[in-house]
């Protein structure tokens, strides 16, 4: 079982860009409502699918050059990276058996 990692700016290129297995990027900010429902269904996959990917917690406010790198528009933001290049970026709030089918795509073409 794998957790959420919390990383920032100066971490982005060694454990996103250059990771050995595809992450999952969570863009989030502690001022944002939908962030905060986001969370646990964050974590849940991290536990589900630890094996597979690395999760990746993000808050946007003090990592403004991943943010840039990532085009993130609006929070909560999720960016799928294989092989240190986005394969899917999604934003806003969403079931998780939408975010789920998001990874599993990924993960089948991996």
């Amino acid at each position: 079982m794998s957790s959420v990692q919390v990383i920032s700016d100066n971490e982005f290129t060694s454990e996103v860009e250059n990771a050995a297995q595809p992450v999952l990027v969570y863009f989030w900010a502690n001022w944002c409502g939908p962030c905060r429902l986001m969370a646990p269904v964050v974590d849940k996959l991290a536990a589900t699918y630890g094996d597979r990917i690395k999760v990746i917690k993000m808050e946007v406010d003090p990592n403004p050059q991943s943010v840039a790198k990532c085009k993130v528009e609006g929070v909560p933001a999720f960016r799928f990276f294989q092989n240190g290049e986005v394969k899917q970026s999604a934003e806003g709030a969403m079931s998780k058996d939408k975010l789920e089918a998001m990874l599993t795509e990924n993960l089948l073409t991996a």
